[in-house]
């Protein structure tokens, strides 16, 4: 096109700048939630670590952790401040934190892929195999393993076992998300029954252990077991969040992500697979723990929106927030009764879950 001179230019087209800002400045928000997160944790860790029955600061709780990690450089604390805050009161907030972290990424990434806002470890029935493990080692005497593992054993077994049958029996159909959710919610029903039955005929002290294990504790966290615990974080949830991508897609519809190029069918096996395996890995040590996993991916959208980039790793961060927040108020509202902690969890979870139950009647999802 010539101008008025007779020279050649070419008409800008209009820009987006308008939407640009606007997503440049949600990206913004979200990234600040991130770090707001992180120094919530920090501070709560803080916390977590001083109170209690033994009298110390948060200058004495960092004086053991500084001695432990730069033993040549800080002085030695007092003997009785180190064994509560070293082997005792870390390890338990390491758990909770590891703990919550794995069921609410789990949790995040089960509801996209069986486009269902109920799904989650405890709703699909992996805690229910997990139980019934456990109840099969206390009451029955029977586990694959031995010594101190010798509950613990049987509970990652048949957590992982629960979430095989799932795979299998949704692959043989297609692998939808209805098979799925159907499938677990039939094994949460019949291991359910199987652990009652066996509790029926057992002795008082096998069914209190039992109970115990099925409202989960935190009261296992040691160093000892944080050796597997981190090991499964370190593996899954790294993959949990690198495939967050492919989960929009498929909240976007089966047919639709396979126009981006995202083989459906692998990619929500896969997904269920390993975030099975992290719950296996997770509950095997602390118990039948619920409701994180379906509470923390709902409030972060509530807080973020749906894309999936960040509501994975910030579901971790609530839910490692939310499960460390709630063993503080189960340790110490009744002290020195502490309230297992899957109690606590099941009185923040159950209000929410009702909501989505009614949001759910009026169509709100």
């Amino acid at each position: 096109m010539n101008n008025s001179d007779g020279n050649l230019y070419i008409e800008p087209k209009p820009s987006n700048t308008a939407a640009l800002e606007a997503y440049k400045k949600s990206n913004a928000k979200k990234m600040f939630l991130i770090l707001l997160m992180i120094a919530a944790i920090i501070a709560l860790s803080t916390f977590a670590v001083v109170i209690g029955p033994l009298d110390m600061t948060a200058k004495d709780a960092y004086q053991v952790i500084a001695h432990k990690v730069f033993p040549s450089f800080f002085a030695s604390p007092v003997e009785l401040i180190e064994g509560a805050v070293w082997f005792v009161r870390i390890p338990r907030l390491l758990t909770g934190l590891l703990v919550g972290c794995c069921l609410a990424i789990a949790g995040a990434v089960m509801q996209p892929v069986l486009r269902n806002p109920m799904a989650s470890p405890f709703t699909l029935g992996i805690s229910s195999g997990a139980g019934f493990g456990a109840a099969l080692a206390i009451i029955l005497g029977k586990s694959i393993g031995s010594g101190t593992y010798f509950v613990v054993a049987n509970a990652f077994l048949f957590a992982l076992l629960t979430s095989f049958v799932i795979m299998m029996l949704a692959k043989r159909k297609g692998a939808t998300p209805e098979m799925m959710i159907l499938t677990g919610i039939a094994l949460s029903y019949f291991f359910s029954a199987a652990t009652t039955l066996m509790e029926y005929f057992a002795d008082s002290w096998a069914v209190n252990q039992v109970v115990f294990w099925m409202v989960g504790s935190l009261s296992k966290g040691t160093w000892d077991t944080l050796k597997y615990i981190f090991p499964a974080f370190l593996i899954c949830v790294p993959y949990l969040i690198y495939k967050s991508w492919d989960l929009n897609s498929i909240g976007a519809g089966d047919d639709a992500a396979k126009s981006l190029g995202v083989n459906v069918v692998k990619t929500r096996m896969s997904l269920m697979i390993v975030a099975s395996f992290v719950t296996a890995a997770t509950i095997c040590f602390t118990g039948a723990i619920g409701f994180v996993g379906l509470v923390a991916p709902h409030i972060t959208r509530m807080l973020i929106g749906g894309d999936n980039r960040y509501v994975v790793p910030v579901s971790g961060l609530l839910g490692a927030f939310l499960l460390a927040g709630s063993d503080i108020v189960a340790m110490n509202i009744i002290a020195p009764v502490i309230i297992p902690i899957g109690v606590m969890t099941a009185f923040m979870g159950v209000p929410l879950f009702i909501y989505l139950i009614l949001k759910m009647k009026r169509g709100g999802f």
